[in-house]
């Protein structure tokens, strides 16, 4: 169960390249004009990369931050109260937001997007913050501010964390969205006529179908083990 956590974890990032373009592409634009111009001796394609990495090391650490703890919380509440019927509701819960991100990668629905509303409160409290950290002239605050925003209210986000909720660890919630993290790195590292090919080639419908439908079946064998476990 947990490599197909992690699988899949990697191939909503993978695939939600057109929600990550619309979502963060407009931060890492803003954030990319505010580089400072390499040294003489510095390479600028390698000084740009320095940066981006910076920064989406930090967004990176907050989404593993925010599965440890989610997953932790799951497990310190089995362990009180009745962990089996606990972490059987989760395996339920996750399982269902397999199949609707299944869906969303396919495009034939996209109810995961109502959940960034739920986040939105958050955000409020973080923007100012991040904001206050410009301009990013340095990589430790670039990190800094990729922190932040690792928390901007993302459907995507929010789904893969319900599998860290389910996993009822602290150390498997914090892989699962280590993955989902590495899973976006291709379309937010990427830039300009790369980043359209590379969008164009995951948006194909053969992938989208192949990769949705993948996830589908995960979140189908995640159901069907919970009603097992039931019998």
């Amino acid at each position: 169960m947990m490599e197909y956590n992690l699988l899949g974890a990697l191939l909503v990032g993978l695939m939600g390249t057109g929600h990550c373009f619309g979502m963060c592409g407009g931060l890492i634009g803003a954030f990319s004009s505010q580089i400072p111009a390499p040294q003489r001796h510095q390479n600028p394609l390698s000084h740009r990369l320095g940066f981006l990495v910076a920064y989406n090391l930090g967004r990176i650490g907050s989404y593993s931050l925010a599965g440890a703890l989610a997953g932790g919380l799951t497990g310190g509440l089995a362990f009180l109260f009745d962990a089996q019927s606990l972490l059987l509701v989760m395996r339920f819960v996750a399982g269902i937001m397999m199949v609707v991100l299944g869906l969303y990668i396919a495009k034939i629905w996209a109810g995961v997007t109502a959940l960034e509303h739920l986040g939105r409160v958050l955000w409020r409290r973080l923007e100012p913050i991040g904001r206050r950290m410009l301009p990013l002239d340095t990589k430790l605050k670039s990190f800094s501010a990729g922190a932040v925003w690792g928390w901007l209210p993302c459907g995507l986000v929010y789904s893969t964390l319900t599998w860290s909720v389910a996993s009822g660890s602290a150390l498997q919630g914090a892989l699962i969205m280590l993955f989902f993290g590495l899973g976006t790195l291709p379309a937010l590292l990427s830039a300009g006529v790369a980043a359209k090919t590379l969008a164009n080639w995951l948006q194909n419908r053969t992938m989208r179908l192949f990769s949705g439908g993948l996830l589908v079946a995960f979140g189908l064998q995640t159901l069907y083990i919970g009603v097992a476990q039931l019998g």
